[in-house]
Parts: C-alpha cells; sequence; structure tokens
C-alpha cells in the first residue's frame, strides 16, 4: 500500500479546479508533518490536477456529460473508464481516495473499492472521502444512506448540508469547510457601483454590461445559445449601446459558440477569465449551476435558466424534489435570482426578466443584499486547507 498516497478523480472542470487547489493545500500540509515524505498524487481529472502535480490516469475532464440521455449514450465508455480505475486502485493501493464533485460517478466508484478492499480483509484498507456533497438533498435522499456505508468523510461546502444528513444518516462525518470559492475570487472582487446602467440618464455614461454564461459542457451550450442570443436581439433596442458578453471556460467550446451564433453585432465572446466579466457586469443570463455562486459573490443580478433533452427533463422533474435549481435561491430559501426551466426559457421571458433587473434599482439594491448574506454563510477564505486538514485526520 502507497503510504501517503492519493488517489484523486474529478470529472468537470469545475472538479478539475477544486482538486488542484486540494492537492496544493494537501502537499503543504502533509511535508509540514513530514518533511521527509512528500505525498504522492494520482488518478483521472484535468488540465489543472496535472499542473498541481497529479499524475493523470486520463484526462476525466473531456468526457464530461448531464442528464439522463447523455449518461446512457455514452454508458460503455464510462464502464470502461471506471474499470480502469478500479483496476490502478486495486494495483496501487492508495492510503485515500478522494472524489471531487462528480458524485454519480464517484460514489460507484467508492462503493466498488470498499468491496474490492472486503474481498482482502487486512490487506488494504483505504479512506473514501467525497469532496462536495453531491446533490442527494435535491433528489432520491436515501443515497444519504449509501453515502454512510462507504464515506469516511464528507466535506460539505454548503452550511445548511451537516445537518441536513445529520438527520438522514447520523453516522456519517460530514464537515462543512466552506466554499473554495470565497479565497478564489476574494481579489478580484469590486467596489459596489452606483446606479444601474439606463436610471436617471446614466445610460450614456455608462452602458449596461450584459453577461451571457450558457455552460461549461456541449450539450448545454447547444441547448441555451439560441434562447439566449434571442434574448440579447429583443434587448438591444431596449438598450442602445447594449455591451453583451459570453463567457465560455475553454476554447473548444468558444469556437462551437461562434459556429452557432455566427457573425453577430454587438457580442463579445470570450474564453475564461470569468471574475474579470463579472466585476464589470451589471446583469447576467445563466445556465443554473456553480457559476450562479461565482455570479453571487460578485453581486450580479441574473437570470438563469436550464433546458436539457426531453427524456431527461421528464426524469427530472418526478424525482428533483427541491423548489428550485438555482443555488443561491436554495440558500436564500426564495427567489432571488429569477429561473426558467425547460419550456419557460424563451427569449421573451428572459429579456423581460433582464429588463426588470436593469431598469428597477430598488429591486437591484435588494438582490444585491440577498446575495452578500448569502456569501457571508459560505465560510472565509480557506476552505481547502480546512479539507486538506480534515482529510489528514483520518
Amino acid at each position: 500500500m502507497g503510504f501517503n498516497t492519493f488517489m484523486i478523480v474529478a470529472g468537470e472542470a469545475s472538479g478539475d479546479l477544486l482538486a488542484a487547489e486540494l492537492v496544493s493545500a494537501l502537499s503543504a500540509q502533509s511535508l509540514a508533518i513530514n518533511p521527509a515524505s512528500a505525498p504522492r498524487f494520482f488518478g483521472a481529472g484535468g488540465p489543472k490536477m496535472a499542473g498541481a502535480g497529479v499524475e493523470l490516469a486520463f484526462d476525466m475532464t473531456r468526457h464530461a456529460v448531464i442528464g439522463i440521455s447523455d449518461v446512457l449514450k455514452h454508458y460503455f465508455k464510462f464502464r470502461r473508464l471506471f474499470r480502469e480505475l478500479l483496476t490502478l486502485a486495486v494495483k496501487r493501493r492508495p492510503q485515500a481516495i478522494i472524489g471531487v464533485d462528480y458524485g454519480g460517478f464517484n460514489l460507484r466508484f467508492g462503493h466498488a473499492v470498499r468491496n474490492r478492499a472486503r474481498e482482502h480483509p487486512g490487506d488494504w484498507d483505504p479512506k473514501f472521502i467525497q469532496f462536495v456533497s453531491p446533490q442527494v438533498w435535491a433528489s432520491r435522499p436515501g443515497r444519504a444512506k449509501r453515502l454512510a456505508t462507504d464515506c469516511d468523510l464528507l466535506l460539505s461546502i454548503f452550511p445548511f448540508e451537516k445537518d441536513w444528513y445529520g438527520q438522514r444518516a447520523p453516522t456519517l462525518r460530514v464537515e462543512f469547510v466552506g466554499h473554495p470559492m470565497v479565497e478564489r475570487l476574494a481579489s478580484a472582487r469590486r467596489a459596489p457601483q452606483g446606479p444601474a446602467p439606463g436610471q436617471n440618464g446614466a445610460r450614456e455614461a455608462h452602458p449596461a454590461g450584459l453577461l451571457l454564461l450558457p455552460g461549461s459542457r456541449v450539450s448545454e451550450l447547444k441547448s441555451h445559445l439560441p434562447v439566449m442570443l434571442g434574448a440579447l436581439e429583443l434587448l438591444q433596442p431596449r438598450f442602445p449601446g447594449l455591451r453583451a458578453k459570453m463567457v465560455l471556460p475553454d476554447p473548444t467550446l468558444k469556437d462551437l459558440a461562434e459556429k452557432l451564433a455566427g457573425p453577430r453585432s454587438g457580442l463579445e465572446l470570450q474564453t475564461g477569465r470569468l471574475p474579470e466579466a463579472l466585476a464589470h457586469a451589471d446583469a447576467a443570463i445563466a445556465s443554473t449551476g456553480t457559476v450562479t455562486m461565482e455570479c453571487a459573490f460578485f453581486g450580479v443580478p441574473t437570470v438563469t435558466l436550464y433546458k436539457t433533452s426531453w427524456f431527461t427533463y421528464q426524469i427530472a422533474r418526478r424525482i428533483v424534489t427541491v423548489k428550485s435549481l438555482t443555488m443561491p435561491n436554495l440558500l436564500a430559501g426564495e427567489e432571488v435570482y429569477p429561473e426558467f426551466i425547460q419550456g419557460a426559457a424563451t427569449p421573451e421571458t428572459l429579456s423581460r426578466a433582464v429588463l426588470d433587473l436593469l431598469r428597477n434599482e430598488a429591486r437591484r439594491q435588494r438582490i444585491k443584499s440577498q446575495l452578500a448574506g448569502i456569501i457571508s454563510s459560505l465560510g472565509g477564505p480557506g476552505a481547502s486547507a480546512r479539507a486538506a486538514a480534515a482529510i489528514l485526520s483520518l
């Protein structure tokens, strides 16, 4: 068994970044405890993990999908990747296996590792840690008991999760470590702005800045881009000089967005540098998901949407129990960000909601106040360091 050896699995761009930050914190704390024994990291993830020193079996982020229909289409590919990682884990026998987000894959992987280890009791007993709770509180809450069976430590980034698990899976060790975003974005936060553009004749001095954030997957881009562009076309006559920018996480998605959008005046496409864009945005249209928390951090009034395949939607609407798919709304316990799902997400509904966010100054200030309260509940800087300390305490 590899002493001070960690296997890490992350399957999406956001998890790749979380994992890279965690690896840096684990390395620093491990070396502080024992300078003579540098930790080793291997597994599957993306370029940020590789840059942090993780030996990757393959780039898992290239295979990111969402929804039941996408998973079924790529079932055999994921089964092959799963088996490759399980074989690698058994061969190298890490001291700990850390699943970073990507709950559907990682929880099954942790269960499979547990079963393999139980076949040889006393020979290999790895700790299994899940960093970022899967959204079992949103659908199929019975999975909490499965987590309690297979997981030694669940690292939570949202404050309500520890109590939620305490009521349903009291034997599961859950630690709220805070949201890594707080430290990552703190230096990029701007000072509060004055009145919204277009308010009291300020439009000419400061044209409205609208961000379009369609998502980090090809399927999301194809579903969300048409309605976002339609909303933009409806907004531009109402806001002469409207500055619109679309931010994509990587060049591949940017190239696809350029092809789908075609030559279009008044729209700038950008790869990366999302904090910089959010720091100068007056409003946004965003896919529900991680990016809505980044919008909240910067106090950007946002309209959220989600569209998926008919098949995936029919399943999701029957198992999802939460009232909103937008995390700031869930944390606030009310609708802070207007949300439009599936058929409700049209150019007309999005444009009307954005127009209100730009022109209704009282509502803008109320939203900003609510967002400040949400962000203050996420803990201070140092989430990755706290997560590393909890892992090493095992």
